[in-house]
């Protein structure tokens, strides 16, 4: 059966967490990150930062090939960045024991992770490789997605809770549609186009703490 851990990260012991070096008051939320081999191109919000300051420091890492404004809003930004995730020991422990990321904020200090792994056994290995490699953590909570401890939202992130329920209020899956991607992105305050890459997410994360999880066991 799988399992999910929602883990805190020294924000200094892993490549991401340097790369996006964030001063007081500063917060990332996490869009999509899909670490796959040498490459990952994680889409983030970044809150309250100064932009030209923030941007550049980035810019300065040596594994970071490009970043890339997608949505600029009065209180955040929405950036792509495409970096070598192969110098991150972080995510490369992730990815040596079939994790996946379902979600993350980044503060000043520290990050905060919900990971899915296929099993305890996988989660204890890769929990050895952040010891090994010195990355000082916490785990606040570790569960099964169909346990009835699991909690209400079944792996939804709140943006991505947020997006879901208001498409389903407003009549966007509604037959005809009553909604669109257009008037939900002014409603949430983003671009239609991060409107649908939130609603994909939260249907696969949906599915994958559900049905997904029940076949496993079946």
């Amino acid at each position: 059966m799988s399992v999910i851990v929602e883990i805190e990260v020294v924000a200094s012991d892993f490549e991401l967490g340097r790369i996006l070096d964030l001063v007081p008051g500063t917060r990332i939320e996490v869009e999509t990150m899909v670490p796959a081999g040498e490459r990952a191109v994680p889409l983030f919000w970044v809150f309250n930062s100064d932009r030209e300051s923030f941007e550049t420091s980035i810019q300065e890492h040596g594994s970071v090939e490009e970043i890339t404004e997608i949505d600029v809003f009065e209180d955040r930004i929405l950036y792509a960045i495409d970096w070598d995730v192969g110098t991150d020991r972080f995510f490369g422990a992730i990815t040596d024991n079939g994790g996946h990321v379902l979600a993350a904020t980044g503060h000043t200090d520290a990050w905060q992770f919900e990971l899915r792994f296929p099993s305890h056994e996988q989660l204890s290995a890769f929990q050895t490789a952040l010891e090994d490699a010195r990355i000082h953590h916490q785990v606040a909570r570790v569960y099964n997605p169909t346990k009835p401890d699991a909690g209400p939202w079944f792996g939804l992130t709140p943006t991505q809770r947020e997006a879901l329920t208001l498409a389903v209020e407003t009549g966007y899956y509604d037959i005809p549609r009553n909604c669109t991607t257009v008037e939900l992105a002014d409603k949430l305050g983003i671009s239609d186009q991060a409107v649908t890459e939130r609603l994909r997410r939260a249907i696969v994360n949906l599915v994958d703490h559900s049905l997904l999880v029940k076949d496993e066991e079946s």
